[in-house]
């Protein structure tokens, strides 16, 4: 699990800070300033969340356990789906695509009751 979650947090890292680079230098002029805000979003929401699959990271080298490797799963799907939705909405202009978006976050909140387990449960990690 830990090599498994270094490894995508730090994909998810790199690619976040590539696409928040790209938002400000590439479409500043080819989004108007709401989808840019979305689009910005999405790079925001997956650098905290590629810092939480670092975390889970850690954690699991100390208290490995299937609750900890859900959240780390929970984490990534929710960057793909809340992140990924908010970027090809705003490339594409997919409207559609926005249902996708809260299934993701639902994905964020479950990770983090996931951690929130593993912490409850730990002692002296």
């Amino acid at each position: 699990m830990f090599r498994a979650c270094l490894l995508l947090a730090a994909f998810f890292g790199f690619t976040g800070v590539a696409l928040g680079a790209f938002a400000a230098h590439g479409l500043k002029a080819k989004l108007s300033a709401e989808y840019l805000a979305v689009f910005q979003t999405g790079v925001h929401y997956q650098l905290i969340h590629a810092l939480a699959l670092f975390g889970v990271a850690l954690v699991s080298l100390h208290a490995p356990s299937r609750v900890l490797g859900a959240a780390g799963i929970l984490f990534a799907l929710g960057i793909l789906l809340f992140s990924g939705s908010l970027y090809v909405l705003t490339l594409t202009g997919l409207g559609k695509l926005g249902i996708i978006t809260p299934l993701g976050g639902t994905a964020f909140l479950a990770g983090w009751v996931c951690l929130g387990l593993v912490a409850w449960r730990a002692q002296g990690i």
